[in-house]
């Protein structure tokens, strides 16, 4: 039976722009765990990416500040978006290895009411996550980069949600190393028949309505419910391309998002395909934005 069901709820039987690879990762470490018995998999083109992220330690404030007030560079601010991406909770970064788009967009309205703030960077490591509430929390950063400079540098990996959430910033800077793509929509659905049966459990789906909660946990999918599911997917695929289009303008047309085919694209290659702008090393990346905004006369700063 399944041990872990609210948390269930959120990883299977559900859309999420999640690279494959996580997926892969996901399903097979806590998927156990979760649903309270063997998994066995069937993913189809994971890529191995175990590369270490390059931290900007030296860059970040000690200050304690709270979830929803960014780290400030002068007037400069950094929001980390990192690792797994949910959508409701005021967590950031890697102390909790959540990142919630809730509250990124705390954040991003603090940098958008403060006259201070002169500058944004998005310091982003993530292979994505769910799909409720990333296209509220991009919007609203696209909203922000037409007011004020913004800047994605990657450290390493921006895939799926990560990816979106990237390209609303006025500019993308890659790590050589880092991958960058992913535009597409993934689910994973659990059939549990199998497992309730070898415990001797006869499930009994009482539904009022022909498609309520179908396709459940505990019977296969169907061939219509398998291609309505992978309809309202590629919807979802067409609605994230036409929001990176929107966001990248002729760097990234919506067609040419839909032709990566949510393949991932590492530094150079990237670049090349106008998913990202430069290939830079993450530090290097910050503090020529500083000196822009220097250059710019915005501010004087004394760089640590």
């Amino acid at each position: 039976m399944i041990a872990m069901p609210e948390i269930a709820a959120r990883m299977f039987n559900t859309p999420l722009m999640l690279d494959v690879a996580k997926a892969d990762v996901i399903a097979r470490a806590f998927g156990p765990r979760i649903l309270g018995g063997t998994v066995d998999v069937d993913l189809q083109g994971a890529n191995d990416m175990g590369i270490l992220p390059q931290r900007l330690n030296r860059w970040r404030a000690s200050d304690g500040t709270s979830a929803a007030t960014p780290h400030r560079i002068g007037a400069v601010a950094l929001i980390e978006v990192e690792g797994s991406l949910a959508n409701k909770g005021t967590h950031i970064g890697q102390s909790s290895g959540v990142t919630s788009y809730e509250g990124i967009a705390a954040q991003l309205e603090e940098v958008a009411n403060d006259d201070s703030i002169k500058g944004l960077v998005v310091e982003i490591d993530s292979f994505g996550g769910m799909v409720d509430g990333c296209f509220a929390c991009a919007e609203k950063l696209h909203r922000l980069s037409l007011q004020k400079p913004t800047i994605a540098i990657l450290t390493d990996h921006a895939c799926s949600a990560a990816y979106l959430i990237a390209s609303a910033c006025r500019s993308i800077i890659i790590p050589s190393t880092g991958f960058a793509g992913s535009i597409g929509v993934i689910s994973m659905h659990v059939d549990m028949s199998g497992a309730a049966a070898k415990q001797g459990l006869t499930v009994t789906i009482l539904r009022a309505g022909a498609k309520k909660a179908k396709p459940g946990p505990f019977e296969a999918m169907s061939e219509e419910e398998y291609a309505e599911s992978i309809a309202e997917m590629e919807a979802m695929r067409v609605e994230f391309a036409d929001a990176v289009g929107r966001y990248r303008g002729a760097r990234l047309t919506k067609d040419n998002a839909l032709a990566t085919e949510a393949a991932v694209y590492r530094g150079a290659k990237a670049v090349d395909l106008g998913l990202v702008d430069a290939v830079a090393l993450p530090e290097d990346a910050l503090a020529a934005f500083i000196a822009e905004m220097d250059a710019a006369g915005v501010r004087d700063l004394n760089h640590p």
